[in-house]
């Protein structure tokens, strides 16, 4: 256990102390610094000095330890501070550029801050200055994929004009299954949250079964049909349809946004598409699921009520699905789609072309 070094002060030293206390040329720190020097002298703790000067802790014992070696010079006068970092020269600035955008290190696929600084010989936080000037992120990377549908256009522009332009007196559906839901219960019970805590959850778990959701989301109002159940196969999707069909007014034209999922085009289906004439399916091009609008939905469902639930059953997965929806329902909002189809062609087209110019270099 640390000790206060104990303080003593000639009458000298006292009725100097106590002239830069009282004394109005004195700067307010120089008064702070001052009291705290002729309490300890008479022997109070630093903890009751701080108390009774309303100081944090750690500052009484900083000037007191500083009294007692350097004596009154060393709390009128602050250490002096390093001063501002000299640059790096430019040559050296340019060396970590280029090794970060042309090289790897050995033994790993991106530069971190303490690799790139032991190679080049600065300090990591000089690397990170850089990086960060130059908007260089080697720890990040950006997915995408393009997709090789032979129909790629022709397909986004039929379903960017369901979204953008749909048909009157028609119903717009994004349909999409969420399949292989986990009901994941965790193996003890978390703690909630307070303040200055998390809530915490143990990270391992056990599994309880799965469900999957079907679900269609009107375009034009946000509203969602959806079901859960245990198969997603052909069968499950005509039992979907047919929900869809019991949930829209017969008079109306009903067109479906699906993907490309065998499912969706088993030879079931369309045979009950044709006794069902006011249904049309959509289908996105291959390696397209950003252009149904569902998805989002999806999103939304993961982030606020399945990855942070604890579920001891199926059931209760279901159920919880179901409030979800129950609630989104009670004030739906549609998703705005923006982008035409000729932004999205030009930006595939910007993409394919710096593919190839990275496989041709």
């Amino acid at each position: 256990m640390r000790v206060a070094p104990a303080i003593e002060l000639t009458a000298k030293e006292r009725k100097k102390l106590e002239t830069i206390r009282r004394g109005r040329s004195s700067s307010v720190r120089a008064r702070e610094r001052a009291a705290i020097i002729l309490l300890a002298a008479d022997g109070l703790e630093n903890k009751e000095i701080a108390d009774q000067l309303g100081q944090d802790k750690m500052k009484v014992g900083r000037w007191r330890n500083r009294y007692a070696q350097g004596g009154l010079d060393a709390i009128l006068k602050d250490k002096s501070r390093p001063g501002r970092i000299r640059p790096l020269s430019k040559t050296k600035v340019a060396l970590i550029i280029k090794l970060t955008l042309n090289e790897k290190p050995e033994g790993a696929t991106q530069w971190s801050r303490s690799l790139m600084a032991q190679k080049v010989g600065v300090s990591p936080s000089s690397v990170g200055r850089i990086w960060a000037a130059n908007g260089l992120k080697p720890h990040r990377v950006k997915s995408f994929k393009l997709s090789n549908d032979k129909q790629f256009q022709e397909k986004l522009e039929d379903i960017v004009g369901l979204y953008l332009s749909p048909p009157e007196h028609a119903l717009v559906f994004s349909c999409d299954e969420k399949s292989q839901i986990q009901a994941l219960d965790r193996t003890q019970p978390g703690l909630p949250m307070k303040k200055g805590r998390l809530r915490t959850m143990t990270h391992d778990y056990k599994r309880n079964g799965t469900t999957s959701l079907f679900a269609a989301m009107n375009t034009a109002d946000g509203n969602i049909i959806g079901t859960c159940m245990n198969k997603h196969r052909h069968q499950e999707w005509i039992r979907f349809l047919n929900l869809i069909e019991k949930s829209t007014p017969k008079g109306k034209e009903v067109h479906l946004i699906c993907d490309n999922y065998a499912t969706h085009k088993h030879a079931k289906v369309k045979a009950w598409q044709k006794r069902h004439r006011r249904f049309h399916f959509h289908f996105t091009p291959t390696s397209a699921s950003w252009l149904n609008m569902v998805e989002r939905f999806f999103r939304d469902l993961t982030v606020n009520t399945i990855r942070g639930g604890v579920f001891h059953s199926v059931g209760d997965l279901t159920r919880a699905i179901e409030e979800h929806i129950t609630h989104h329902n009670k004030d739906p909002k549609p998703f705005v789609w923006t982008a035409t189809a000729t932004d999205i062609l030009e930006k595939v087209k910007r993409g394919r072309e710096k593919l190839v110019n990275m496989q041709s270099d």
